[in-house]
């Protein structure tokens, strides 16, 4: 990622409502610099395509969005409430320009977002990016009056879309007889979620699908699973599905309360690819990605190659690549033969799909990849303090790495946004993975 930066970040802008970047006036002149941009060699008028998650400032940001497109001469099509996937979704069956998602995911409801997607529903290039910081500060423009930007609604987008989730979906598959609890985190998916498992023919129990504008993941959805266990124990459910508030994260329970992060969900989709009988070369976790789903894959012939923490070095990874399947422990799973970007409830309909297929249960697919316990701590150390030439630190990480061996691994990696060292032990015991990790981050210089 270029460091010449001054907005974007890894996954769009976002912050606190009201602080800059994330004001009113900013984001028009955010809109109307991307707008001079997409017109710069373009014979025709470029169309946008907005949708937002259920956040108050929502509204703000979309007004102010919508005005610096107008008058760059670009027309705007409103979705309202959406998934962020379905904006990347809506934006390439449209043929619009581009994409546009108000949004700060899976952050509280303070923060907001503003993220791209292509005309082909795909993360733009840092190149794209870097041309739009370059128009930023220049004097918005208004085009001529007779060459003004339109805004209108596309009414029918839930639908479309829904139909999109549905579609895939194997034809021959449904989900009667099922009851499923869908945690939407009071998010983007809260109308959507549990309109698709119900068109399928599942039992629906909505949990997290009232939005107010200041609820959106407080207490539920992907970052806060335990409010779907409950619910999965109390309904007496099959399964339980929860999304973050914009709807691109996934986790999920089985009937007995047991959660499923995003490595086990991965292993499930490319062992279920296997079984069918495809050729699955190769899968991309990230530096988190549990070393037993590593070793789980190896021992069916599919390679694991890791990629820096995010879901976007994820897709990068897999299209430089030419692979399908991909994701985070964290839930953010890509599936790219169904979606350009990743999608938690087509996700959800994959993993669900694999069950109804295979006829056994999730507990069952993942047998042969029983998660090693990982023990993390972060050492809080002055900021720029050059750990890296810690010499006691190295000799650490090199006594555990030995006694490990094959049955462990050490992650030692530098926060991105706090002065703060992560240290990461993995092992088949929790005990082991907890006694290294501690005795390494005691040598952690802190000054």
């Amino acid at each position: 990622m270029s460091q010449a930066r001054k907005y974007f970040g890894t996954d769009g802008i976002r912050g606190p409502v009201g602080t800059p970047p994330l004001t009113a006036d900013f984001v028009m002149k955010l809109a109307n610099a991307v707008g001079r941009v997409l017109r710069r060699g373009s014979t025709q008028r470029p169309t946008v395509i907005i949708g937002k998650d259920t956040r108050i400032s929502g509204y703000m940001l979309e007004s102010a969005l919508e005005s610096g497109f107008n008058a760059a001469g670009v027309d705007v099509i409103l979705l309202g409430p959406i998934p962020t996937p379905a904006v990347a979704y809506l934006t390439r069956a449209q043929r619009a320009s581009l994409g546009v998602v108000i949004s700060a995911s899976h952050n509280a409801f303070a923060d907001n977002g503003i993220k791209f997607f292509s005309s082909q529903g795909t993360k733009l290039p840092d190149s794209w990016e870097q041309e739009v910081e370059a128009e930023i500060d220049q004097p918005m423009v208004c085009v001529e009056p007779e060459k003004l930007g339109k805004t209108w609604r596309l009414k029918d987008a839930a639908g479309r879309y829904v139909e999109f989730c549905k579609g895939s979906f194997a034809n021959d598959l449904n989900l009667h007889g099922l009851r499923i609890v869908v945690d939407a985190a009071h998010g983007a998916a809260y109308q959507i979620a549990p309109m698709v498992f119900h068109e399928l023919g599942a039992e629906v129990i909505s949990i997290g699908c009232n939005p107010d504008g200041l609820n959106i993941n407080k207490d539920c959805g992907a970052t806060h699973p335990e409010a779907l266990v409950e619910a999965v124990r109390q309904h007496r459910a099959d399964y339980g599905v929860a999304l973050d508030g914009d709807a691109d994260r996934l986790q999920m329970v089985d009937a007995s309360g047991r959660l499923f992060n995003g490595d086990e969900l991965v292993y499930l989709l490319a062992m279920d690819r296997v079984a069918q009988g495809k050729v699955v070369e190769g899968v991309v976790g990230t530096l988190m990605t549990n070393m037993a789903i590593e070793q789980a894959l190896n021992e069916k012939g599919v390679d694991l190659v890791r990629a820096k923490v995010g879901d976007r070095y994820v897709l990068e990874e897999l299209q430089k690549r030419g692979w399908l399947i991909g994701g985070e422990s964290s839930g953010h799973i890509l599936v790219l033969d169904e979606h350009s970007t990743g999608d938690g409830l087509v996700s959800a309909l994959q993993v669900l799909q694999a069950v109804a297929r295979s006829r056994c249960s999730m507990a069952e697919l993942l047998e042969d990849a029983s998660l090693f316990p990982q023990t993390m701590i972060n050492v809080r150390m002055a900021p720029g303090t050059p750990w890296q030439q810690s010499a006691s630190l190295q000799q650490a990480i090199n006594d555990a790495e030995t006694a490990l061996g094959s049955d462990g691994r050490v992650l030692i990696r530098a926060s991105g946004t706090e002065p703060v060292l992560r240290v990461m032990v993995e092992a088949r015991e929790a005990e082991v993975a907890e006694s290294w990790a501690k005795s390494i981050a005691a040598t952690v210089p802190v000054a």
